[in-house]
């Protein structure tokens, strides 16, 4: 099973930035490591972790689109503050995954894989199925408007005054 039971929090930690919702998220973990288990009782385990991730990711939107969806409209971007990192420190894991789980897919996908800062590059490629360009472009967009939301939900102007 996931080469260590070490990732098994992190797989957790990205189902539930997919979804924004705990009960959702252990739905989607739970069902995950089930269907893991049944493979390999049946002499075929998963071949690695990203199996796990990508197996999550399809469990997690198939719970999203059960509920009713925002239609997307044209989104606020800024460009990424230095000081996002103290913006982002402020906001409670719930912020977060709501925000990522509003996204549109890939930007999700690509958000949460790169937030919980489990893989690299070329694996989120994997994972997410994406070229080098689709997913560059997804993460970029992705910060750029979760710059506009920290920028509207935390107050960013009181570090703009200490430099």
């Amino acid at each position: 099973m996931l080469e260590t039971n070490q990732n098994l929090p992190q797989l957790y930690r990205f189902c539930f930035l997919m979804t924004g919702d705990a009960s959702k998220a252990q739905e989607a973990f739970q069902a995950t490591l089930r269907e893991a288990a049944l493979r390999s009782a049946h002499g075929e385990p998963p071949a690695d972790r990203i199996w796990f991730y990508r197996e999550a990711r399809w469990r997690c939107l198939e719970l999203a689109e059960q509920d009713l969806q925002a239609e997307h409209g044209h989104i606020e971007e800024h460009e990424v503050s230095p000081h996002a990192p103290l913006q982002i420190s402020q906001l409670h894991p719930d912020e977060l995954a709501i925000f990522i789980a509003g996204a549109p897919e890939p930007q999700r996908s690509a958000l949460a894989a790169y937030y919980i800062d489990e893989f690299t590059p070329r694996e989120i490629l994997t994972l997410l199925d994406l070229k080098l360009s689709e997913m560059s472009n997804a993460v970029a967009r992705g910060r750029r408007e979760f710059q506009a939301w920290l920028n509207a939900t935390t107050p960013h102007d009181v570090y703009d005054e200490q430099e």
